[in-house]
């Protein structure tokens, strides 16, 4: 045999050209002959974690240290071990022990920096690279681990800067062209970043990690089906890759396609557990399927995992506020403004459900405070106006959308919002708002005309009819309380009927109503084009759509026409502006004879009222006049106070002058804001009211709202937007509604509800008369008490309340469209 120190050169020979069976061999037949050969037994542990045997590498090199103490590269590879098997704790005081032998070892600084690096003590690390690079200037590793540090750091020039040094000493190096890519990405740079990305493949095809970040680079340049190919081959060669996953998760999230994205999320935490950005993810997409409940979970376990994660903080929040959680929602935001107080969205979500709670002051400070940290946040903007309608200022939350919409031209829901909002505009006429709702259908609705399908629907005149029902209501709503005596009143041999839930929170009425329809089926996790598609594939033959342009409507369904006939119906106050939808359901005093032409839809006419209505049977009995025992008479409203505008008060403080014993109780959630409550005793008290005469009340669970018509007389009707399920209710605690009609449809819901109980001598012909018409039914107590006592029996013997006969009139005139429609295909 050779001499000992030939057959280690022999040995190092084979190992550098990568021949580690004839390398080890060798080290063996050294150690046999020489068991005490330090340097024999680092090199085969080396080798043992070149070929994959961390154990028996980590046995090996203790060995050779045991033996040889005072050796720099023993300790700096036993670290590079433990460092891969995740000990980084141990890695770390071997780097250090290393560097105590040799203070100038350039790579065990480096290495060390990556180990403090993957502690996540990055400043520290940052040192170590630094010490590395005043030993050795032209380290080229060097220069990129400290560019990595930089990047998660945030000093992404310093990271470009570094990762471009790396570059000019070792331009093929593949790893620094793949983290500069990253760098610019975060940059904005994205067409550099995908050139480096590019650059780093070209050099190493088979590089997981670099495709991944081109992925993530075609993902930001919004070319989705790119970053999902990237992503899939970098899970070919490396299935393991969980990072990969959850950004493949993402990228399908953003394409619509939950379930894919969730399996892909799933995926990433099983490879990952430990994984709360993949975690949050998952939650986000939950959320989006409706599965709230897992969604949360999600979301606890990621901010377990990392507390300081404000995005799943914020996410937190946004799952509790829709299930209705305001508390937990509200201390969520709160939380995670704590750890990024400049967090806009967080701002904005906080706004949400403090508006909700109906904390007016508090919800517009944060929306504002959203909108100034991101002046280009559309939704802020747009919450900002929903705040502002909320509080009555109704021309401010209009701006407030209409800079929604410049910044976003074509963002339907915010254009739905400023719709929605010109209702209670003062003033407003229905050919300004057909005008307004047109245009909603050119820049929404009518570019999708050119995709209407064919509808295979059976062209039998006298067969079955599927109707379906597409709303996010369906529950304690007005809507709820609007369809359910028709719902159960169908005779199912004439129409079988369909509902397409979108409801988040569910009560008793929405399973009443799941029990009334044939077929229901929950949507909330469908995309519009997937909900459309459904439609279509259940051969609908008459849709309703029941919300309108009210919140989390689905009018871009209807757009797509998946059903030959589409209607809308009591969840709107008016023209939807859709030309793709036929008609409009209505009665003779909800849109009058000559009125046809501010309405895109054609107009259906019911014989009686265009809703039906079904009190909760929780609704206390009715009382006594109060003003027999207080003395004097109560007025109320319990309407939304973005109905009650500067005119109405006027009008109302005219009432109360006449009468000056009279009183008046306004009730509606927000309220009770002191600055709310304030304000409005404050307009009171600029026509000459005490404050004092006017009652301001908060939200309460809706049996004691019920409750408190016990201390009302009369009812007062805002204008130009009517009670709707407000006068049914007032009529049905047997208090009667002094109500103006006005031109536009959300101006004449009392109207058609008083005429079909039979009342319509509290309906004034102008805003004269109303004030007449209070002061008048105010002298005239022993009437009013006995108008009051029959009240709820005249309203459940009237049209109003009859649900057979509705249903009845309503097959009747979905018949008679279905055949003209047979007859206009057949032309």
């Amino acid at each position: 045999m050779a001499t000992i120190s030939e057959a280690l050169a022999m040995a190092v020979e084979h190992h550098q050209a990568g021949r580690f069976e004839a390398a080890e061999q060798i080290y063996r037949q050294i150690l046999a002959v020489e068991p005490a050969q330090a340097d024999a037994w680092h090199l085969l542990g080396v080798v043992a974690a070149q070929t994959g045997r961390p154990e028996l590498a980590v046995e090996h090199i203790r060995r050779a240290i045991a033996l040889s103490g005072n050796q720099a590269a023993f300790h700096a590879n036993l670290a590079n071990v433990l460092k891969r098997k995740g000990k980084l704790d141990d890695a770390v005081a071997c780097y250090r022990r290393a560097l105590e032998l040799q203070p100038d070892y350039a790579e065990a600084h480096n290495n060390l920096g990556n180990a403090l690096k993957g502690q996540g003590h990055l400043d520290e690390a940052a040192v170590c690279f630094r010490r590395a690079l005043e030993l050795q200037p032209d380290y080229a590793k060097a220069h990129n681990n400290l560019a990595l540090v930089f990047q998660e750091q945030g000093h992404l020039d310093e990271a470009v800067a570094c990762c471009r040094r790396a570059l000019e000493l070792q331009p093929d190096m593949a790893e620094a062209h793949n983290n500069l890519g990253v760098a610019l990405l975060g940059q904005r740079k994205l067409d550099e970043a995908v050139a480096c990305h590019r650059r780093a493949l070209e050099l190493v095809p088979d590089y997981p990690e670099a495709l991944a970040n081109l992925g993530n680079a075609f993902q930001d340049q919004g070319k989705l089906d790119e970053a999902v190919a990237c992503y899939r081959r970098a899970l070919e060669l490396q299935p393991h890759f969980a990072g990969a996953h959850n950004n493949l998760g993402f990228a399908l999230q953003q394409q619509g396609r939950l379930d894919e994205a969730v399996a892909c999320y799933c995926r990433a935490v099983q490879r990952k557990p430990n994984y709360p950005e993949a975690l949050n993810n998952l939650g986000a997409t939950l959320q989006r399927q409706r599965k709230l409940d897992d969604a949360v979970a999600c979301y606890r376990r990621a901010v377990e995992l990392k507390p300081d994660m404000a995005e799943a903080h914020y996410n937190l929040s946004n799952a509790f506020r829709t299930q209705g959680y305001l508390d937990e929602a509200i201390a969520s935001s709160r939380r995670a403004l704590v750890l990024k107080p400049d967090m806009a969205e967080a701002h904005n979500n906080l706004g949400l459900a403090l508006q909700e709670q109906g904390k007016l002051d508090e919800a517009l400070a944060s929306c504002r405070r959203a909108v100034e940290l991101k002046p280009d946040f559309v939704d802020a903007h747009s919450n900002l106006g929903n705040v502002l309608k909320d509080q009555g200022k109704v021309d401010q939350a209009i701006a407030c959308y209409r800079r929604a919409l410049e910044l976003q031209p074509h963002f339907a829901d915010v254009h739905s919002n400023l719709l929605v909002t010109l209702q209670y505009q003062a003033g407003v006429t229905s050919s300004e708002l057909a005008a307004a709702h047109a245009e909603y259908d050119r820049l929404h609705a009518r570019p999708l005309r050119t995709a209407w399908p064919p509808h295979a629907n059976v062209r039998d005149p006298e067969r079955t009819l599927r109707v379906g029902f597409v709303s996010p209501d369906f529950g304690r709503h007005p809507v709820g309380y609007f369809l359910i005596r028709c719902l159960e009143n169908f005779d199912r041999g004439q129409c079988e009927t369909v509902c397409y839930s979108d409801r988040v929170i569910l009560d008793d009425l929405t399973a009443r109503l799941r029990a009334a329809a044939a077929l229901w089926r929950d949507v909330g996790g469908s995309s519009d084009e997937q909900l459309a598609a459904a439609i279509l594939a259940d051969r609908i033959d008459i849709l309703f759509d029941l919300a309108g342009h009210t919140a989390r409507n689905r009018l871009p369904v209807f757009a797509r026409k998946p059903a030959p006939l589409q209607v809308t119906w009591a969840g709107y106050m008016g023209t939807t502006g859709l030309t793709a939808i036929d008609y409009i359901l209505a009665d003779r005093h909800e849109i009058p004879p000559g009125a046809e032409a501010h309405y895109c839809e054609q107009v259906l006419r019911m014989p009686d009222g265009y809703v039906c209505y079904d009190p909760p049977g929780y609704a206390p009995p009715v009382s006594p006049l109060p003003a027999l025992a207080a003395g004097c008479v109560t007025f109320g409203c319990f309407n939304n106070p973005t109905k009650i505008g500067a005119r109405v008060i006027e009008v109302w403080a005219e009432i109360l002058r006449r009468l000056p014993q009279s009183r008046l109780v306004l009730k509606y959630k927000g309220l009770n804001d002191l600055s709310v409550a304030a304000g409005v005793a404050a307009e009171f008290a600029g026509h000459g009211i005490d404050p004092q005469r006017v009652a301001c009340l908060g939200r309460s669970p809706h049996a004691e709202l019920l409750a408190e018509y016990h201390r009302v007389d009369l009812a007062l009707d805002p204008f130009p937007y009517n009670g709707g399920l407000t006068t049914c209710e007032a009529l049905w605690m047997g208090v009667p509604v002094i109500t103006c009609p006005g031109e536009t449809f959300a101006g004449r819901h009392s109207l058609s509800h008083l005429a079909n109980v039979g009342l319509t001598e509290t309906v004034a012909r102008d805003l004269d008369e109303y004030v007449a018409l209070a002061v008048s039914w105010a002298g005239d107590l022993p009437r009013l008490a006995a108008l009051r006592g029959g009240l709820r029996q005249r309203m459940a013997a009237s049209p109003l309340c009859d649900g057979r006969r509705f249903a009845a009139n309503l097959t009747t005139v979905l018949r008679d469209i279905w055949r003209q429609w047979i007859a206009q295909e057949q032309e």
